[in-house]
């Protein structure tokens, strides 16, 4: 599978278009730049947020890094964000933990991995195709930013 990498971070523009309002789990609250690590891989960018701390287990966790061995830090599967448009991303440079992102790096097959099978088991359990058990969907995604993406991910009405 072919794939793009990048680190960047969201835009103003997008945060003005997606307001915590609305969107209350996207990581509005934390008042930092949402840095992701973006991996364009279909007609849409995934944007997988670094956090310096992840309570559960949908995300790549980090292992072998200062933050690591303090916090659970990674990229956290739950909180990405699907994007079309390019002014949603910042022209500035993203800052990342150096040690976060050559591990992301290391691992980048596992990650992609990762984040395209959560998309993908969460699109067919809203297509009704395989239906996870309610205690398994909710651990997975109930606090999942992927609810907000449906026009994106083909699932509107």
């Amino acid at each position: 599978m072919e794939f793009e990498v990048t680190v960047r971070q969201l835009s103003p523009s997008f945060m003005a278009d997606y307001p915590e309002s609305l969107y209350p789990e996207l990581m509005h609250k934390q008042g930092r730049p949402y840095s992701c690590l973006l991996v364009e891989s279909h007609d849409y960018t995934i944007c997988i947020p670094f956090r310096s701390s992840i309570p559960h287990k949908n995300a790549f966790l980090f292992r072998g890094t200062k933050r690591s061995s303090e916090t659970r830090s990674g990229l956290d599967y739950t909180k990405i964000v699907l994007i079309k448009k390019e002014e949603y991303f910042d022209d500035s440079k993203a800052v990342v933990d150096q040690d976060e992102y050559n591990e992301a790096m290391k691992n980048i097959d596992i990650i992609v991995s990762e984040v395209l099978e959560y998309i993908n088991s969460y699109i067919i359990h809203i297509r009704g195709e395989k239906i996870l058990h309610k205690r398994e969907f909710d651990r997975k995604y109930l606090y999942s930013t992927l609810v907000y993406f449906h026009d994106i991910l083909g699932l509107s009405e």
